[in-house]
């Protein structure tokens, strides 16, 4: 498997320029980059918050980078460090050495991560893609996190024509005039074409070629073999899942985590309803300091 990187020099400096203007409009306040060498690749984190205290950790979901996360970081940045991590082999500021051909390379990418960071117990946050590959990270290296938040994870089910399709009217909403884009997101479930910013930088990264694995779906072994505090969040209106179907197979496989559906909300669980995202990674970073 080849790696992740752009087509040519001219898609490359396309996408870098819209990343600029996307961090300068999102992210106006402060926060440090750091670029962290890793066996896959060197990967860009941005770190914000308190220097002390437990640390969150946030990872986007496919196609996204430490961005998709700004609407929750200065609530979280109250009261945890945090680190929004652009994912190796994903359109952003880091830089793919080496191929990821399974979740257990995810996962290993993920715990020279956290390790080069000196985060031995952080709360893990993932979006689908990121989603799965925190799951996959505390299979593999068990008792290296603090507690899992999982928003709208890939890899609890098989995928199916409704979430492709999801994701093509999605992007042809992005596309369409910005008028009508508000109309066009409830009519296909997606809150996120309303990003502008965000979108923009979706429309940049088109000269991007992406080359990490499918997110496999877990077995119930691997579920079953969850150790730490997990709350997973689902969103009613998933197309990526049948929410309900998944949380009846959470609570047999995995009986100690929380499982929350939220209602009305789709797969873009952080932009339909981001205060509820908000509240259930702080809610259990506090339960485990209690």
């Amino acid at each position: 498997m080849r790696i992740g990187e752009f087509r040519n020099d001219r898609a490359e400096a396309r996408f870098r320029a819209a990343y600029e203007r996307a961090l300068t409009e999102l992210r106006p306040g402060p926060w440090t980059p750091l670029d962290v060498p890793t066996g896959y690749g060197t990967t860009r984190v941005y770190r914000t918050g308190p220097a002390e205290g437990p640390p969150i950790v946030l990872l986007p979901g496919s196609g996204g980078n430490a961005l998709m996360w700004h609407r929750h970081l200065d609530a979280l940045a109250a009261r945890h460090p945090v680190i929004a991590v652009d994912t190796v082999g994903e359109p952003g500021a880091s830089v793919q050495s080496a191929p990821v051909t399974d979740g257990r390379d995810a996962a290993g990418w993920l715990e020279e991560l956290l390790t080069a960071l000196d985060l031995p117990a952080a709360h893990l946050v993932g979006c689908s893609y990121g989603g799965w590959i925190a799951l996959n990270h505390q299979i593999h290296h068990p008792g290296r996190t603090a507690t899992l938040t999982l928003v709208e994870p890939a890899g609890l089910a098989d995928l199916d024509r409704r979430f492709y399709t999801w994701l093509v009217l999605g992007g042809l909403a992005a596309l369409a005039p910005r008028p009508l884009r508000p109309r066009l997101a409830r009519l296909v479930g997606n809150s996120a074409v309303l990003e502008a910013e965000l979108m923009a930088l979706v429309r940049a990264s088109t000269g991007f070629r992406r080359r990490l694995p499918p997110a496999a779906t877990l077995t119930d072994g691997e579920l079953g073999r969850l150790t730490a505090p997990a709350l997973f969040l689902l969103g009613e209106r998933s197309a990526l899942h049948d929410a309900r179907g998944v949380a009846d197979r959470l609570h047999r496989l995995v009986p100690a985590a929380r499982v929350e559906v939220v209602p009305g909300a789709g797969h873009a669980l952080p932009t339909d309803d981001p205060a509820a995202v908000t509240a259930g990674i702080l809610d259990m970073a506090a339960r485990q300091a209690g």
